[in-house]
């Protein structure tokens, strides 16, 4: 069932007439590739093939390594199995070693089918003469170098030979590992064809390496080639297996059935996947915590999966001494057997909590005491939950569910304590109810699982007492309204103020005084509550705000210490024609020579309301003399315009105008408008050095001189 990769085994007539000149010896395996039939088993003790090694000098110390250690090499190179095998995998690997050398065969495990594929591949079948001709005269056949040699170095790993036989025909070698980076691994003798390796190979760098031979003349003209030459690096077992993925962390739910994966270890392994060198299988070397029992978990050798062990009653996290599990794994290649390399990480597992307890109050009955008219919390419900804190199984939530038609209490949960926080929201009133009595349960934020109920401790009563407090009276209404006239006499009677005592079962008396009184108008009888005036109201003072005077009052009991309330009063003041209108500008001027006479627009205006405001009248004051020099024009409710009938001379003039609001009764107002008349040149107007009032002297002359005409008829 053995057949082998080299044409010399399957040819040997054929080759060796051929080549008999150029053979010599070659360190290593005569044969490094061979192809055997799967069997349906290998049976012990019964020859597989044959091997043959040779180093050239004697085999001196020969030893033989196998990949499967189901497998061994006796000492006439018989391959033979330890025992009955019926699953090999899909290659061995014989590594030999003597004195002066070492190599490495390579025995692939195939199928029929593969057989025949393997042989059309390699050869190149052609025809019907059942017999494989190269195409070439180059006979490159593939070179297998296991990984990491020891020196000496160069060593030869294989031989190229030429059927041309020209005179100074010389081989050539090229391509990556020879001219190419990594440069000078290769090189081959230009005489013999003998390939050597200049150094140690490493198959986790490169695995192949794919080489052309080339043969040439002595001028240096190409004569046979190139032809393809494959190195194949043979891995041997130099890697450990490496966990690269880490942290590992893993969950589980307490609780949870036997089997239950909670996680996958997943090593690499740097050397041929295809060999056992890479086969990996893992174990958990350690447990840390032992208890509840040393063995809580169990990895899949081969696939890494870490599934629980034990029964769900034990996975209980209240129960554990930790909640949290390290697990040393190791991960050994060569399929877990002692010759395997080892790696190893620790995986963490965490039992993680489920809501399989409900909180508990630690008392049935809470009590509380509180002031009447307080807010705050008054008391802080305790309750136990055995599931891990800081989780929705654990956190807490209270419902007032009896006892608080007034909405007066709120509850909520202290956060870092899980404690019920009761509070009190609306203040309480001794006099209507001295005790409260609350019904109050609590859940979790977590729903609880089905087998699992609340029951009567997670309910409880909170008992509270209100205490009594001297409280201030209460002013009814408050605030109080009035409507008052301004101006109304001293003495006269605002209001009565009504306040009553909260404290109905203390039966204390009560009395009044001014709190605020900003415009100082306002009295109060201490016994009666009785508001008079004591100045005049002034709608138009400046403590009076959109027609509304405030002031405030207070009421004392007679407790000990007294109790204060302070009530609040609005006097909205109706307007009384109590303010004559006031006239504006009261200064103008014009020039001499103006063309336009109309001087000023003068308006009106009345700290009254209305109707006790406009329409204004303006009136002139009456004009002496021949000559009336101005009059006055109503231009609208509130302004009129002075008009000049003439060009005056340069003086000042004062114009009397009168001014009447509409107010019943009416009120005027008589203002002097002081006029300019000013000399104008080039844009200047200069008011300065005006004789003096110039109205007002003639009106004394004009005086002076009736008197004279009087006195001398």
């Amino acid at each position: 069932n053995e057949w082998m990769l080299s044409p010399f085994s399957l040819f040997p007539q054929v080759l060796l007439l051929a080549f008999a000149e150029d053979l010599e010896c070659i360190p290593g395996f005569q044969q490094k590739v061979f192809y055997i039939e799967q069997p349906s088993e290998f049976t012990e003790d019964q020859p597989v093939l044959n091997l043959v090694f040779d180093d050239c000098q004697g085999n001196n110390k020969l030893n033989f390594e196998v990949s499967n250690p189901d497998f061994k090499v006796e000492s006439d190179g018989s391959l033979v199995a330890l025992k009955n095998v019926s699953e090999a995998g899909r290659a061995l690997f014989v590594h030999a070693r003597t004195e002066h050398t070492e190599d490495m065969a390579e025995i692939l495990i195939v199928g029929v089918n593969e057989k025949h594929s393997a042989l059309k591949e390699i050869f190149k079948m052609e025809g019907n003469l059942g017999i494989p001709r190269q195409k070439r005269a180059i006979l490159a056949t593939p070179i297998l170098i296991p990984e990491n040699q020891r020196p000496p170095f160069p060593r030869s790993v294989g031989k190229v030979i030429s059927s041309e036989g020209a005179e100074g025909a010389k081989f050539r070698l090229s391509g990556k590992g020879v001219d190419q980076e990594p440069k000078g691994i290769f090189r081959i003798n230009e005489i013999s064809g003998e390939v050597s390796v200049t150094r140690a190979l490493d198959r986790e760098a490169i695995a192949n390496y794919e080489l052309e031979v080339e043969v040439s003349d002595l001028s240096g003209k190409i004569i046979d080639g190139p032809v393809r030459l494959d190195v194949s690096v043979i891995d041997q077992n130099d890697n450990r297996p490496m966990f690269k993925e880490g942290p590992y962390v893993g969950h589980v739910m307490e609780g949870s059935p036997t089997g239950t994966t909670v996680m996958r270890m997943t090593a690499f392994d740097a050397d041929d996947s295809s060999t056992d060198n890479a086969l990996l299988r893992y174990n958990i070397l350690k447990q840390t915590p032992t208890k509840p029992s040393p063995n809580m978990f169990y990895i899949d050798p081969e696939k890494g999966d870490i599934v629980t062990v034990v029964s769900p009653v034990l996975l209980d996290r209240e129960t554990m001494e930790t909640p949290k599990y390290e697990l040393v794994i190791e991960a050994k290649d060569m399929g877990g057997l002692d010759v395997g390399l080892t790696g190893t990480a620790t995986a963490t597992i965490l039992i993680d909590d489920k809501n399989d307890h409900p909180p508990e109050f630690t008392k049935k009955e809470f009590q509380a005491t509180v002031k009447e008219g307080v807010t705050g919390v008054i008391v802080n419900l305790t309750v136990g939950d055995r599931d891990d804190p800081v989780t929705g199984a654990w956190r807490a939530v209270y419902t007032i569910i009896n006892g608080n038609p007034g909405q007066s209490f709120e509850i909520h949960t202290n956060p870092q304590t899980n404690e019920g926080m009761l509070s009190v929201v609306k203040p309480l009133d001794y006099e209507i109810s001295a005790f409260h009595t609350l019904l109050i349960k609590v859940e979790n934020e977590d729903p609880l699982i089905p087998d699992i109920a609340y029951g009567p401790s997670s309910t409880a009563t909170v008992q509270i007492t209100v205490e009594d407090v001297n409280e201030g009276p209460v002013f009814h209404p408050n605030p109080m309204t009035v409507t008052k006239q301004e101006n109304i006499s001293i003495g006269s009677v605002v209001l009565t103020v009504n306040a009553t005592d909260p404290d109905t079962l203390q039966h204390q008396t009560i009395r009044y005084s001014v709190y605020k009184d900003p415009a100082g108008w306002l009295e109060i009888n201490p016994t009666n509550g009785t508001i008079g005036t004591t100045a005049v109201l002034d709608r138009e003072s400046p403590y009076v705000h959109n027609n509304v005077y405030t002031a405030l009052f207070l009421a004392i009991d007679s407790g000990n210490p007294p109790a204060t309330g302070t009530g609040t009063l609005h006097i909205t003041l109706e307007d009384v024609n109590d303010n004559m209108p006031s006239l504006y500008p009261t200064l103008a001027k014009v020039c001499d020579d103006a063309k336009d006479l109309r001087v000023v627009v003068l308006g009106a205006s009345d700290k009254d309301l209305h109707p006790n405001t406009d329409p204004f009248k303006f009136e002139l004051s009456k004009q002496s003399g021949p000559d009336k020099l101005w009059r006055i024009n109503k231009l609208n409710n509130t302004h009129a315009q002075v008009i000049l009938l003439q060009n005056l001379k340069k003086a000042n003039y004062n114009i009397p105008i009168s001014v009447t609001d509409s107010g019943k009764p009416p009120l005027t107002n008589t203002t002097e408008l002081k006029l300019q008349v000013c000399s104008c040149k080039k844009s200047k107007m200069d008011c300065s050095a005006t004789d003096a009032l110039h109205i007002g002297m003639t009106l004394i002359l004009l005086s002076l001189f009736s008197l004279f005409c009087k006195s001398f008829p």
